[in-house]
């Protein structure tokens, strides 16, 4: 499964972006989705998840009310909607597939098989 991340860039604080990450080749029906989020010199961490199945989704503490993750299977692309952004949330964002998480390890990175190449999201105060 290969993964593209996009729609980051550079906003005020108080401002929104909405990051698409979308596959191609095969379908992303069957597959979980995260973001994650690394800035520097700091561990990737992470922000939101959404279960194959759409009604379940998952926030860190740090987005929640303010990140939505959302899928449409029809597209094969998964987005996170950020509003009310800070410049706590500057950081690459990278999205991550699995076929196989289960709720315990979805905010490890390690239980993500597939990894897209990230997108920088700057929030200046």
């Amino acid at each position: 499964v290969q993964l593209q991340a996009s729609g980051g860039g550079l906003v005020q604080a108080g401002g929104s972006l909405r990051l698409s990450c979308a596959t191609s080749g095969r379908t992303f029906r069957g597959y979980s989705v995260a973001w994650f989020r690394q800035s520097p010199g700091k561990e990737r961490e992470f922000a939101a998840a959404i279960f194959r199945s759409a009604s379940n989704t998952y926030y860190a503490d740090s987005v929640k009310g303010r990140f939505t993750i959302s899928r449409d299977n029809t597209q094969n692309t998964v987005y996170l909607q950020m509003n009310s952004l800070k410049s706590d949330d500057t950081a690459v964002y990278y999205c991550a597939a699995s076929s196989r998480i289960i709720l315990s390890s979805l905010r490890v990175p390690s239980s993500y098989e597939f990894w897209g190449r990230g997108t920088q999201v700057t929030v200046s105060s």
